[in-house]
């Protein structure tokens, strides 16, 4: 099946449509564009720049991605935005290609759940089957792990790193980084333990939700410094991968993690 594209769209001579795709009225499709099959573009969206957008996502009206990236820096370099496949994009979301400072790609995952009005900005590195609420805002060189979720209104500063299966509630700030499996909130935010109810949903055994609990108090509870706490966790993660992750992620934070 050809893609089909509504008479008032604009599509770039260069822009490459696969099968099904579905581009809607006064949309506007760019030169370097390239959209996966069965993907469907609503009315009123910009897709430009070097923008390639895997399959059979859904991009809701008046949503704008591959955009310059809003960095002073910035001199027109052919850098990249990389979209995966299943991702819902909803309303007003703009998401903006990287930047030569860095890898000079900005990449998303594949099965997102991306709500109206959040803002991915250069160089984010998102993972796959993470939530956004409404109106996250995302600085610039932000990494997101797999199955993340942000609470509405949720803002993160540049170069922070948020691990996987971690939560945010609603108006959270977070100038450091948040630890996988570990719930925030607050502004600024706080750690309040372990995402429990998340990790039971997506299946973790009762057995790896206690290791975690215990990798918890042992980085928060413990009062060790922060060479005692690796100790500890190496020894825990012997028993536990998931521990093993935490402790991983914790030795490679620049910024440092919340408290």
């Amino acid at each position: 099946m050809n893609a089909e594209v509504h008479p008032t769209a604009i599509g770039a001579p260069g822009a490459r449509l696969g099968a099904g795709v579905e581009v809607g009225a006064f949309s506007i499709i760019g030169e370097h564009v390239a959209l996966g099959g069965g993907t469907w573009v609503g009315p009123h969206v910009v897709i430009e720049g070097h923008t390639t957008i895997g399959r059979n996502n859904r991009i809701s009206q008046f949503a704008s991605l591959g955009g310059p990236p809003q960095d002073k820096k910035y001199a027109g370099e052919p850098t990249q935005l990389e979209v995966g496949d299943g991702n819902v994009i909803r309303e007003y979301v703009t998401i903006n290609r990287g930047t030569a400072q860095d890898t000079g790609v900005t990449r998303v995952g594949k099965d997102n759940w991306i709500m109206a009005y959040v803002h991915f900005a250069h160089d984010c590195q998102i993972g796959d089957n993470t939530v956004f609420a409404n109106a996250c805002e995302l600085a610039g060189h932000v990494h997101v792990g797999d199955w993340a979720t942000l609470g509405a209104t949720t803002l993160v500063h540049q170069f922070v790193r948020i691990g996987a299966y971690s939560f945010t509630g609603m108006g959270t700030f977070l100038d450091r980084d948040l630890p996988p499996y570990v719930k925030a909130a607050g502004n600024m935010a706080k750690p309040y333990g372990i995402n429990s109810v998340g990790l039971r949903r997506r299946g973790f055994s009762s057995d790896a939700i206690n290791a975690l609990k215990r990798a918890y108090r042992a980085v928060y509870r413990s009062g060790l410094g922060m060479e005692e706490v690796m100790r500890e966790l190496q020894a825990q993660s012997a028993e536990c991968a998931e521990v093993g992750l935490l402790a991983a992620f914790l030795a490679h934070s620049d910024r440092g993690i919340i408290r």
